[in-house]
């Protein structure tokens, strides 16, 4: 095969595209759920119960991660895409909020593997100065699935019904799979990738970081105190994501009046202003290390300038205008992507290959055990409080995370 002098990044332009498809299908619920709660007289509380039943399944994350530093990626992730993307399409065929909440929990399990290989991928195809760059992009993907949700869903409604948004998402998912087996390979073993490209990678990772063991070893792991550093991090900062994925439509519809055209309009601003944060995070880590700050250091301060922006979260609740709360919710995307980007990238400069899914995945769990913590309790609250007291909530809880980073995260030797 002829080989081409930039194989990394379509090895993660490729992986963009699985987690644009990972993120979408757990994006649809959120949007239709107007629909679907009025369909299936659904109330608040039991939707949060639905929410809750996909955060419950993520939290396997670490599952997830260690299969795939166990049995690599190639076939690990083709597995685990094929099964999401046939529970995605069985959302379509389900009645009722517990037929809703099986599916979701099944989900959440799967698709916990995205970020564990994503985090992989950087790791085994990327030079360090390149893995914040690497790692924004694919993040892209996170944040577009969550731009194409809201009109997918108001195509499938008007044209068909919610469910067949539902058939539509699964059906990508293994499409997808095909060009996956067909393209991606380890750097050693890529038929396409040249002996330059293969010697910048290797030559651009940490000798400390790219050792191999047979199995990863869980219980060092644990001990690590960066793991639970950036495990705390990742679970103050990522109910900002539950309340845009899952909650912000019914915020616009019962709140901001808006309706399904409006949502399909507005609804995804945010997400396309945290594509761009995904890009900010590292474009941030950059001009640090320019300036001499080491790169822990300079990760930590891309991720203390996203916590202050997201202190913009705190007036959503306040202000008058529907135009000035959706523009204050896309500050809350862009924020919340340039300090989750940063903060998932630092797995792959603290932890070695063998380790680095093993380790995404634990953090993993962490930030969606917050997600389930917040969307219960705002779920069995929030129509006798509002949504207010989480926006307050939200704008804060960031700045925890910064101090978690700065105070016991110790840079490799």
């Amino acid at each position: 095969m002829k080989r081409f002098p930039y194989i990394r990044w379509t090895i993660i332009g490729l992986f963009v595209g699985a987690m644009v498809i990972n993120y979408l299908t757990r994006s649809i619920l959120g949007v239709a759920a107007p629909a679907i709660m009025t369909e299936q007289n659904i109330s608040s509380e039991q939707y949060s119960w639905i929410t809750g039943a996909f955060q419950i399944g993520i939290m396997f994350q670490p599952v997830a991660g260690y299969l795939l530093d166990l049995i690599g990626l190639k076939t690990g992730f083709s597995l685990f895409v094929i099964v999401w993307s046939l529970i995605t399409m069985a959302h379509g065929l389900v009645t009722g909020w517990m037929g809703f909440a099986a599916l979701r929990g099944a989900l959440g399990v799967v698709e916990g593997s995205g970020q564990p290989a994503g985090m992989k991928v950087v790791a085994e195809w990327f030079p360090a100065r390149e893995r914040g760059v690497a790692g924004g992009i694919y993040q892209i993907g996170a944040s577009f699935g969550a731009v194409l949700a809201p009109p997918l869903v108001a195509w499938a409604v008007l044209n068909h019904s919610w469910r067949a948004a539902f058939f539509v998402a699964g059906g990508l998912g293994l499409i997808w799979v095909i060009a996956w087996l067909f393209w991606y390979a380890p750097p050693g073993r890529h038929r396409a990738l040249s002996k330059g490209e293969h010697d910048l990678i290797v030559s651009g990772q940490e000798a400390s970081l790219a050792k191999q063991r047979k199995r990863p070893p869980i219980g060092e792991l644990l001990r690590r105190r960066n793991l639970w550093a950036i495990a705390g991090a990742r679970f103050l900062a990522d109910p900002v994501w539950g309340m845009l994925s899952l909650w912000m439509p019914l915020y616009l519809v019962q709140v901001r009046n808006f309706d399904l055209a409006q949502i399909a309009m507005f609804a995804w601003l945010p997400f396309l202003a945290a594509d761009l944060g995904c890009l900010f995070g590292p474009a941030v880590v950059a001009w640090l290390q320019r300036r001499g700050v080491n790169l822990i250091d300079a990760r930590r301060g891309a991720f203390t300038l996203g916590a202050v922006l997201m202190m913009g979260m705190m007036f959503v609740g306040t202000v008058d205008s529907p135009v000035a709360a959706v523009a204050l919710l896309s500050l809350g995307g862009f924020a919340h992507q340039t300090l989750s980007v940063t903060v998932i990238t630092m797995s792959s400069d603290l932890f070695p290959q063998d380790q680095v899914a093993t380790a995404t995945g634990v953090s993993g769990t962490a930030a969606n055990l917050g997600v389930l913590i917040f969307t219960l309790v705002l779920g069995s609250l929030v129509d006798e409080v509002g949504y207010q007291p989480f926006f307050i909530l939200l704008g804060l809880l960031d700045l925890l995370g910064a101090a978690l980073l700065w105070t016991l995260v110790r840079k490799p030797a």
